[in-house]
């Protein structure tokens, strides 16, 4: 009956907004002050619960402490003493606003809670969105300048507050790393104060990401209730958790960090990224599940595309490019059944290390004396996809761009301007540098026949500043969407283009950015080991097919050698990409890479397609199980990094197979009972000796 219910309703008698998705029920009520409160998000409920929950708002415990009801996007005024979502300036000096409800709209699955302010010139509208298909719901806010004189400063404009039910404890899951080590999971008992998970540096950032779980620390990979969130914002941002000590337990979030502001002119709207959320009852694996499926539809561009197996030449040549290398290493990389050549860093300009050479996109002419289209021309005829690295948002003062247009860059003129990797950044939010970014890109695609960029940013913000400009700290919003708008842009004009997002690896992976690209580069880090606890990080939001994956040379970028199989085995959990020095593998290196490319086009469907199961990590055996969609079809990639001797793997358990079913494995022929492999588990068939590793496939047996 539930399934019948209208995914949005709205009752004004009672104020009571009640958004509905496949396994949840999110509602809250407007109380009498005009202010949107949290009543309830979790397991679904049926007319008589809606009715039963509570009033907006109840009575404090003491005039020393908050309303019991949460708000929905807290202002700084009344009986709120935690984190506001919504921080306010008025000319006289008048912070925060005070809010009459003035109606809603429902348009299909789409709700907006229009607020006005009692005593100023200013507008809110509160926005969520709920999809049949999805038990994610979307939330944004869109503030608008009512009046006809005077801005309004707006010193936080969050996208949502969300609230997690009464619980016995809260614990805290989080995204945290650094260059070459991102997307280290925590899971951590939540403290009664405020936790604060931001980035400054104008990019999602390597050391946090917009993603956080809650659970009452009970919660498994396959049980257990938990309430997570991801912020679509690809530039600076903050989420602040606030558990408080009646042990009430709030977040609010969105784009910008402390210190910074905006201001609001006269009929000017700001409107912020969505903030998404969603329950999930069976636990972090099935939270994941419901992530990956919602960014694999809803997020993600073209995603019925399979990702290509790429090769890339930045770890065999790093900058020492010329267009005979290029094309031998071309041809070595489409025998080994490559569908994609990208031309990495030292291609243009003077480019011939990293301190010259930036912002001037044309060929090198020492490299490419005939420019790079007979380079292309010959991917192309080798049955590949070209693809180009480049890196817009940034230039060398030793460059042609910074000489004509230094007033470009984001700096404040007072202040020394700090160089990072001899590179400073342009200002996107200018519309004549985007203007500028776009054509220059536009020209590199049409000239080159250019099918796939790779779009680095190998520095974040210093100095940040817009000289002359009369609200300086908008390049903090305006850049980050001049970036989304040219990619959108590109997109648009040249119909089956492919975009990487990379930030010196994976420090811009949220998402905003993966709305208009095919996939991210997860880390400059190589290292299959190390890549393991990376990759389990980057599945707790992200699809396989949204994690660039490479083998690379041996020793790797960690100095720790490991056999060619282990390598491919861990990149093949993701969007498989080959990045090492072809023309110094041997022939039983090349023989072996072909057979494994071939065996990892095998399984790209379900790799790509596919339900991930994180079956195994954190002990001698990490482990993830990929199953088709109709549990027809399965794959199993196992991984020991470290043998202990006298310790043989124990089986690798598949809990989501299906105990009634028989399967058979088609490489040794032999056929399992699906009872046996979800209760005791399978052989993972692991070769003797550190850095084994094995891939199984298993296919259902028709009854």
């Amino acid at each position: 009956m539930l399934a019948k219910l209208p995914p949005l309703t709205f009752d004004p008698g009672l104020g009571l907004a009640v958004l509905r998705t496949p396994r949840s029920v999110y509602a809250l009520r407007v109380a009498a002050d005009g202010s949107p409160r949290h009543v309830h998000w979790g397991a679904p409920l049926d007319p008589d619960g809606l009715a039963a929950l509570p009033d907006a708002v109840s009575p404090a415990a003491s005039s020393f402490e908050a309303d019991a009801a949460p708000d929905e996007l807290a202002p700084q005024t009344g009986a709120r003493f935690g984190p506001a979502g919504l921080q306010v300036r008025f000319a006289d000096g008048t912070r925060g606003a005070q809010w009459r409800f003035a109606g809603h709209r429902v348009d299909g699955g789409e709700l907006r809670l229009l607020l006005e302010d009692r005593h100023r010139p200013l507008r809110a509208e509160l926005c969520y969105r709920v999809r049949p298909d999805t038990d994610v719901i979307e939330r944004w806010t869109e503030l608008t300048h009512t009046g006809s004189s005077g801005p309004v400063a707006v010193d936080r404009l969050d996208s949502a507050s969300w609230t997690a039910p009464p619980l016995d404890d809260y614990r805290l899951s989080h995204l945290v790393g650094g260059w070459n080590s991102e997307f280290q999971l925590r899971r951590d008992r939540l403290p009664v104060a405020e936790t604060v998970l931001t980035s400054r540096r104008g990019l999602t950032g390597h050391h946090a990401n917009p993603w956080l779980a809650l659970d009452d620390g009970t919660a498994t990979e396959t049980g257990g209730e938990v309430w997570s969130t991801a912020l679509a914002w690809s530039g600076s941002w903050r989420v602040t958790v606030h558990r408080d000590p009646v042990d009430r337990t709030t977040w609010t979030g969105g784009f910008g960090h402390e210190g910074i502001g905006w201001t609001l002119r006269p009929g000017e709207t700001l409107r912020t990224p969505v903030f998404a959320g969603l329950y999930a009852p069976d636990g972090f694996g099935g939270a994941s599940r419901a992530w990956h499926a919602y960014v694999s539809g809803r997020v993600l561009p073209e995603p019925d595309r399979d990702r290509p197996v790429l090769y890339n030449s930045w770890e065999a040549t790093g900058f020492g490019v010329d267009e005979a290398g290029q094309i031998r290493l071309a041809r070595l990389a489409a025998g080994l059944g490559t569908e994609l050549f990208v031309l990495d860093d030292g291609w243009f300009g003077t480019r011939r290390d990293d301190r010259s050479g930036l912002g001037d996109w044309t060929p090198r002419p020492d490299a490419f004396p005939r420019g790079l289209r007979p380079l292309a021309d010959e991917v192309h005829r080798l049955g590949m996809r070209f693809g180009l690295w480049v890196e817009p948002e940034m230039v060398n003062r030793d460059s042609d761009l910074y000489r004509s247009r230094p007033e470009w860059v984001v700096h404040s003129g007072r202040l020394d301007a700090t160089e990072l990797r001899h590179q400073l950044v342009l200002n996107f939010a200018r519309p004549e540098v985007e203007a500028w970014a776009l054509e220059t890109l536009d020209r590199l695609v049409r000239e080159h026949d250019v099918d796939w960029l790779k779009w680095d940013a190998n520095r974040p913000f210093t100095e940040a500043g817009w000289d002359g400009h009369p609200d300086p700290d908008r390049l903090w919003i305006d850049h980050t969407r001049a970036v989304h708008r040219i990619m959108d842009r590109l997109r648009a004009a040249h119909p089956g283009l492919g975009i990487e997002a990379c930030a010196g690896g994976g420090g811009r992976v949220d998402l905003g950015i993966l709305a208009r690209t095919d996939q991210a580069w997860t880390s400059d880090n190589t290292d299959p080991v190390d890549r393991i606890g990376i990759q389990h990080g980057f599945s707790q939001l992200f699809p396989a097919r949204a994690m660039g994956a490479w083998v690379t040379d041996s020793p790797t970028t960690g100095g720790r050698p490991t056999p060619l199989r282990f390598r491919f085995h861990v990149a093949m959990a993701g969007a498989l990409g080959i990045g090492g020095d072809l023309a110094s593998w041997s022939e039983e290196e090349l023989k072996e890479a072909a057979e494994l490319v071939a065996a990892y086009k095998r399984i790209r469907p379900l790799v790509q397609r596919g339900q991930q199961h994180r079956v195994a990590f954190g002990g001698p055996v990490s482990a993830v199980h990929y199953a088709a969609p109709d549990g027809g079809e399965h794959a199993v990639l196992v991984w020991r990094p470290v043998t202990r001797f006298g310790h043989p793997p124990a089986p690798v358990r598949l809990p989501a197979l299906d105990p009634a079913a028989r399967y058979r494995d088609p490489d040794l022929g032999v056929v399992h009972s699906g009872a046996v492999l979800v209760s005791r588990g399978i052989d993972p068939r692991l070769p003797a000796g550190d850095y084994a590793s094995s891939l199984i496939r298993l296919h259902r047996v028709a009854s």
